[in-house]
């Protein structure tokens, strides 16, 4: 059949041969990565994440065309993925290629990476706002009008091509669901704890498959095709759990699905995507996680409405914060799971359970897990994921907060022997001082070191030796703003002028920046120190054990 209509592969006349095609996918896939590049393996997230950290937002522009068609025949032959990664990739790799090919820095190449990726993602589920935030929690690590406004305005126009390829309807309707009562929206955030558990355990099980992959005796070329042999015998017994699966995630949202395909795709879906994920062919997570989310949720909300109807749970409100919290918990993309499953749908009435059930989710993931799915592998290599979203400290700090206000001021008409004399006998520790000329105005810095040095005659003033500074700090200057002129002017020092009237308030150093780092970094240390100890106690409170704290 030739069409550009989705066909679903569960309705596949192959027979035996289906355990065959995903494995000659597999084949191909192997040999692109092979021949091709090796970043093509994997869900694309992570090696977009990469790239960014490590590598200054340079992506091979060969990946723009292996990545999709790599994906392409992966999915194509039934593995079990979502198109959505691999397009995030795509449109990473484009947004890096053109951002290669102009003259930019690296900050805006990653900016332009992160517009493409999100573009891509905002072409496939028509969800603009989510893509936004997906840029921000995974790809951007920041927060600011220069890094938000042009992935916003690529998101728009993402959107507007799925309008105009796709209907404008939302890309998974359901039935319209009510205002749940106190006591349904108690039960749901409950579900997000469970879900919670779930998306640790599933995450864990994947890198498990991963590793055991590696251990194999034969060459990686070859893994995704026992993947996909994995995934064509999975496939033969369940084929709901073939091909990207978008129609399962509307059909278990309709809350019609009966229960022996819900256990299906819950389980037998998760057996054929960790498998086939672990063995490193090319395709995305984020429907799996949705559509085993989606069915977890609706047993949980089927087992809950069977034997206490009074709750009044909704299946599909069920199977909905099953899709979001599970995506929550995997990815910890907390913003991006409520916000895709609003948009996807257009349920305004699923907000309060939505936000119960990804905060407990999240809450399980980020006290019982190090990594998430996105982050463990490149973990794994060493490379360090932001995880909050801080303002830069030099920005919230002033000159005025560090300042030191009881520097020496010397005149720069005092012969040298008597300044040192006197510094002697004041036992004046101080590295720097402020001169001033006979009329107080300020007329530079002195550091000790030049004072003392060998060759200084000292019946010569301290103006002989003074090197003069014109450039200074104003008291409500950033410290971001001392630093830059520190490193452009190879000082380590400044001197501090009032805002208003042009008085010499003090003196800025440098130790005194590093001293407001090491206070921060201590306050840090310590909140993590206890974010730390609180995760043991509840690994050792799920293992059953006691953690003994010796102080």
């Amino acid at each position: 059949t030739f069409s550009l209509k989705f066909q679903s592969p569960a309705y596949n006349h192959l027979g035996v041969w289906v355990l065959i095609i995903p494995a000659l996918g597999g084949i191909v896939v192997g040999l692109m990565a092979l021949y091709g590049s090796k970043a093509i393996r994997g869900h694309g997230i992570p090696e977009a994440m990469e790239q960014i950290l490590v590598n200054q937002s340079k992506i091979k522009p060969l990946i723009t065309f292996l990545k999709p068609i790599s994906s392409a025949i992966a999915i194509g032959t039934g593995g079990p993925f979502g198109a959505e990664g691999p397009i995030i990739a795509t449109g990473g790799a484009l947004g890096s290629t053109l951002g290669q090919i102009f003259r930019i820095t690296s900050n805006e190449r990653k900016i332009i990476l992160a517009a493409g990726a999100t573009a891509g993602m905002a072409a496939i589920f028509g969800t603009p706002i989510a893509a936004v935030f997906l840029a921000i929690e995974l790809l951007l690590f920041e927060f600011s009008p220069k890094a938000i406004l042009p992935v916003a305005l690529a998101c728009i126009t993402g959107a507007a091509g799925h309008h105009l390829l796709f209907e404008s309807v939302p890309v998974f309707p359901m039935p319209d669901v009510a205002i749940p009562s106190n006591l349904a929206l108690a039960v749901y955030s409950f579900m997000g704890v469970i879900i919670g558990f779930l998306a640790m355990w599933l995450t864990k099980a994947v890198y498990w498959i991963e590793d055991a992959f590696e251990k194999l005796p034969i060459h990686w070329m070859w893994w995704p095709a026992i993947g996909g042999l994995a995934v064509g015998a999975v496939g033969y017994f369940a084929p709901h759990t073939l091909g990207v699966g978008y129609d399962n995630i509307t059909n278990l949202l309709s809350g019609n699905l009966p229960l022996t395909i819900i256990l299906s795709l819950c389980f037998f879906k998760f057996i054929s995507w960790a498998i086939a994920l672990g063995s490193g062919t090319s395709g995305g997570t984020l429907a799996p996680l949705l559509t085993m989310g989606g069915a977890a949720g609706a047993m949980l909300g089927i087992l809950v409405s069977k034997n206490f109807p009074e709750v009044g749970i909704s299946i599909p409100m069920a199977a909905l914060i099953g899709m979001s919290a599970m995506f929550a918990g995997a990815s910890r993309a907390y913003l991006t799971s409520i916000t895709f499953a609003l948009e996807a749908t257009m349920q305004s009435h699923a907000l309060l359970p939505l936000l119960g059930a990804c905060t407990a989710s999240y809450l399980i993931s980020f006290f019982l897990m190090e990594n998430t799915i996105m982050t463990e592998k490149i973990a794994r290599r060493g490379v360090f994921t932001p995880d909050s979203f801080e303002p830069d400290l030099l920005q919230k700090l002033t000159v005025a907060q560090l300042m030191n206000e009881s520097n020496v001021v010397l005149a720069s008409q005092n012969p040298i022997k008597e300044v040192k004399q006197w510094l002697e006998e004041s036992h004046d520790q101080s590295n720097y001082f402020m001169t001033v000329d006979n009329d107080g105005s300020y007329s530079g810095i002195l550091k000790r070191t030049d004072l003392f040095s060998l060759g200084v005659k000292t019946d010569h003033t301290i103006k002989d030796i003074l090197k003069p500074v014109h450039f200074f700090l104003r008291n409500n200057d950033s410290l971001r703003t001392a630093v830059e002129i520190m490193a452009k002017h190879n000082t380590e020092a400044l001197p501090v002028i009032a805002a208003k009237g042009g008085k010499i308030m003090g003196m800025l150093t440098y130790p005194d920046v590093l001293t407001a780092y090491k206070q921060h970094i201590e306050e840090n240390e310590t909140a993590n120190t206890q974010i730390s100890l609180k995760r043991r106690r509840m690994k050792m409170l799920i293992k059953g054990k006691k953690l003994i704290n010796i102080n």
